[in-house]
C-alpha cells in the first residue's frame, strides 16, 4: 500500500466512525499523545510497539488530509532533498549540514 492510499483509507475510516476531521489543533495533541505511546512501547519493548507506531502514522495522515497536504508527494520531495544534503562532523562527531545542492 502506498502513503496516498493509507491516508486515504484512514480519512474514510475517520469519517465513517465520526471522529474529529476538523481541528487540526486536537489532532496535534492526539498524535503527540500517540508518539509518547509509541516511545513508551519501545522503551518497554511491549509486543504492541508496531501498532503504536501505526497510529502515529494514522494521526499525521488525518493531519494531512485535514489541510490539503499529499502526504506522498511531501514524503517523496522530502526524501529526494535529504539525498541531496551534505554533512559534516564537528568536533564532537554532530553531523552538521554544510549545503543542499
Amino acid at each position: 500500500m502506498d502513503i496516498r492510499s493509507a491516508q486515504k483509507l484512514a480519512w474514510d475510516n475517520k469519517l465513517d466512525k465520526g471522529f474529529n476531521t476538523t481541528d487540526a489543533a486536537l489532532e496535534f495533541g492526539l498524535l503527540t499523545a500517540e508518539v509518547g505511546e509509541a516511545f513508551t512501547a519501545w522503551r518497554k519493548r511491549l509486543p504492541d510497539f508496531g501498532e503504536e507506531l501505526a497510529d502515529v502514522f494514522l494521526y499525521l495522515t488525518a493531519l494531512a488530509e485535514m489541510n490539503g497536504v499529499d502526504l506522498q508527494t511531501e514524503v517523496q520531495r522530502k526524501l529526494d532533498k535529504n539525498t541531496k544534503r551534505v554533512y559534516e562532523r564537528n568536533e564532537n562527531g554532530v553531523p552538521i549540514r554544510v549545503s543542499d545542492i
